[in-house]
C-alpha cells in the first residue's frame, strides 16, 4: 500500500510560529518520506468558527503563503483548497447519513462545548461543530490517506474516522 499523508490547516487566522513548528515543518518532512502527499486549506472546517467570508478568504491566502514559503513543493504534493473538491461535500453528506448520532455525541469538542452550557445543553452549538469529526473523516477517506499527522486533541477524530470507515465499507 502506498504511503499517503494528508494534513490541512483550518483557515481561521494568520499562521504563526506554532503552526510552523507543530504542523507545517513536520508535515513537509513526512511528505518527503511518502509516495503521495496531500496538503489542504480547510475552509469548510473554518465555517464552524466563522461565517465571515472575507476573513476566511484572507486566511486561505495567508495559510497558502505559509505552506509555500515553508517549502511545499506543488510539483510533488497535491495542494488544494478543500472547497475546490466538490466530491468532499458529496462524501461528507453520505457519511453524515450513515454515522450514528451516538458516536458524534461522544466527540470531545462537542462534549466540551455542551458542558459549558448551564440551562440548554445545545445552546450555541451548530451542526458543523457537532459533525466536525465526519468532515475530518471525509478529508481522510476521500484520498485513502494512510498517515494523518495530528495533535493529541485530534486523535479521537482518527478513531471516529476508523469507525465511520467501517460503516462505509458495509454499504
Amino acid at each position: 500500500m502506498k504511503k499517503r499523508i494528508l494534513t490541512g490547516i483550518t483557515t481561521t487566522g494568520t499562521p504563526h510560529v506554532g503552526n510552523y513548528l507543530g504542523a507545517i515543518k513536520p508535515s513537509l518532512r513526512l511528505a518527503k518520506e511518502s509516495e503521495e502527499s496531500f496538503f489542504f486549506l480547510a475552509d469548510y472546517h473554518a465555517l464552524i468558527k466563522t461565517t465571515d467570508s472575507q476573513s476566511i478568504r484572507a486566511s486561505v491566502n495567508d495559510i497558502a503563503l505559509a505552506w509555500l514559503s515553508s517549502g511545499l513543493d506543488t510539483n510533488t504534493s497535491f495542494f488544494y483548497r478543500q472547497s475546490d473538491i466538490k466530491e468532499i461535500t458529496e462524501l461528507n453528506w453520505i457519511l453524515t447519513c450513515i454515522t450514528a448520532k451516538g458516536l458524534m455525541n461522544r466527540a470531545h469538542a462537542y462534549k466540551a462545548a455542551t458542558a459549558e452550557n448551564k440551562t440548554d445543553e445545545d445552546k450555541g452549538i451548530n451542526m458543523g461543530l457537532f459533525s466536525y469529526p465526519i468532515l475530518m473523516a471525509t478529508d481522510i477517506l476521500i484520498f485513502n490517506s494512510t498517515h494523518v499527522p495530528v495533535g493529541k486533541d485530534q486523535l479521537q477524530h482518527l478513531e471516529i474516522t476508523r469507525d465511520v470507515s467501517n460503516t462505509k465499507s458495509s454499504l
